[in-house]
């Protein structure tokens, strides 16, 4: 009983503590019933090439964000409930060693750990996590996921035309697909459910016919045309709302030391929290 109460402590000053390490812009964690079961980074492909992450895993959802002061600040923030996570073991890779995939409704992506066994323990607790989360009942696996993004530097030409890339002929990608292609191929916009219920994304022509069809068949009104909407640069993070990137910009302007507590730090490598204590969520 002393221990337990010793843990739950523990864990609600660690959950502070993460809360805390994303200032102003991130979103309450301390829920009754939640566990942060580890910690530690992760080298994510991102389209610009791999950059460490911070990943914290809980007894129901991994969160991850952008270092911007080791262990202290962080920014970025992106939450994934565990029972829309499906995870892919890799092999190793020339560029990645120790790599698996994350698949999940609004985003796909590559992450590697440091070593083997640290990445074996990523995916065991993982999934033992989602098990658990999905026993309990009250929430569904998900179905339909994001495609990933293939990375900028694997192809110099449009996937679709062929044109090469260049200062004026900007690199773009097809939400749909995931292939590079340019501006001219990738003026058509439409509605992925799964990444966003409403809001129009970017699809490359060859995508955005087939779900013209798929559209037609289903007698659904939800793919446009050529989009006159002022389209900005495509971005690593793409399922933050404008608020919060207008909090991050914010959050860059602050001084870490006024909000974070100086005696907590972060590992660089999965840290397990007490796994004997872990209970169900209630």
């Amino acid at each position: 009983m002393v221990d337990q109460l010793t843990f739950d402590q523990d864990n609600l000053e660690r959950i502070h503590a993460v809360e805390n390490s994303f200032g102003p812009s991130g979103k309450p964690l301390s829920q009754p019933g939640r566990v942060l079961i580890g910690e530690g980074r992760l080298m994510k492909l991102s389209r610009r090439g791999p950059q460490h992450k911070v990943f914290f895993l809980f007894n129901d959802m991994l969160m991850y964000g952008s270092i911007i002061l080791n262990g202290r600040w962080n920014k970025k923030q992106q939450i994934i409930p565990l029972e829309d996570i499906q995870l892919e073991d890799l092999e190793d890779s020339v560029k990645m060693r120790n790599q698996w995939l994350f698949r999940t409704p609004r985003k796909s992506f590559y992450v590697a750990a440091t070593s083997y066994e640290e990445k074996q323990a990523w995916i065991e607790h993982i999934e033992e996590c989602k098990s658990r989360l999905l026993q309990k009942g009250g929430c569904r696996p998900g179905a339909t996921f994001a495609v990933t993004w293939i990375p900028d530097q694997a192809s110099a030409v449009c996937m679709r035309c062929s044109n090469k890339f260049s200062v004026a002929q900007r690199r773009h990608h097809c939400r749909k697909c995931g292939f590079v292609v340019c501006g001219t191929c990738s003026k058509k916009r439409a509605v992925i459910g799964h990444i966003h219920p409403t809001k129009c994304l970017r699809v490359c022509t060859i995508c955005h016919s087939s779900l013209s069809m798929d559209a037609e068949a289903q007698d659904v009104s939800c793919v446009r045309g050529n989009s006159t909407e002022k389209i900005g640069p495509d971005e690593d993070e793409v399922d933050g709302s404008s608020e919060e990137e207008e909090a991050e910009e914010q959050l860059e302007e602050h001084d870490p030391s006024r909000w974070i507590d100086s005696q907590m730090h972060f590992s660089s490598t999965y840290v397990y929290f007490k796994p004997e204590h872990v209970r169900p969520l209630t």
